[in-house]
């Protein structure tokens, strides 16, 4: 759309595809976010780094990171050498609702997936997860949406970035009760 680069396309195509993780539990994508590489301050892969060089390499890998104790999940975009992006923020549990529900804690199902850390912790996605190619089982897998046209996409500034805030490169499934909160970082720019 636009002057959009092509990783936000594909964030929004991301969207309502099923995330298919550990021990059965599966996901719907609800929201995500899109981190443009070398050409995006707040993106991990913005400085070429050993933890970002994973961004660098084919799309369709997961870049798994921790963050305040989390892991995070994101599913690389771009061709090879260009370190786009997108960060899985939230998603509808499927399948596998007692395992995620196990991993969660006392949480309602529309929470099981909320939140980047959730939503990983919920699929059983880890740091040995990283590099997995999300075409092919075995191991974490993207299905594509079966849905078409059903969704109504929204759109506004990425949560808790203090760089690059204001794009508005987050995307979410509108009015769905799994997507997250907005929350501004303190410290943005």
């Amino acid at each position: 759309m636009g002057d959009e680069p092509a990783v936000c396309e594909a964030a929004r195509a991301l969207l309502g595809a099923v995330i298919v993780g550990h021990d059965g539990v599966a996901a719907r994508i609800t929201e995500v976010e899109a981190y443009d590489g070398p050409n995006d301050p707040a993106s991990h892969a913005f400085t070429r780094t050993p933890r970002s060089e994973i961004m660098y390499g084919p799309a369709m890998r997961l870049y798994v990171y921790r963050m305040h104790g989390h892991h995070c999940a994101n599913v690389i975009t771009s061709p090879e050498g260009q370190g786009s992006a997108v960060l899985l923020r939230a998603g509808e549990i499927v399948d596998g609702l007692d395992v995620a529900r196990a991993r969660r804690g006392d949480v309602p199902d529309h929470r099981l997936g909320r939140g980047p850390g959730n939503l990983a912790k919920a699929l059983g996605i880890t740091i040995a997860d990283l590099g997995t190619d999300v075409t092919t089982p075995p191991g974490v897998v993207v299905r594509p949406p079966t849905a078409s046209g059903s969704q109504v996409i929204a759109a506004g500034p990425r949560v808790g970035v203090r760089l690059a805030a204001d794009r508005p490169w987050r995307f979410w499934v509108d009015g769905d009760p799994t997507v997250s909160a907005y929350r501004r970082h303190p410290g943005a720019s």
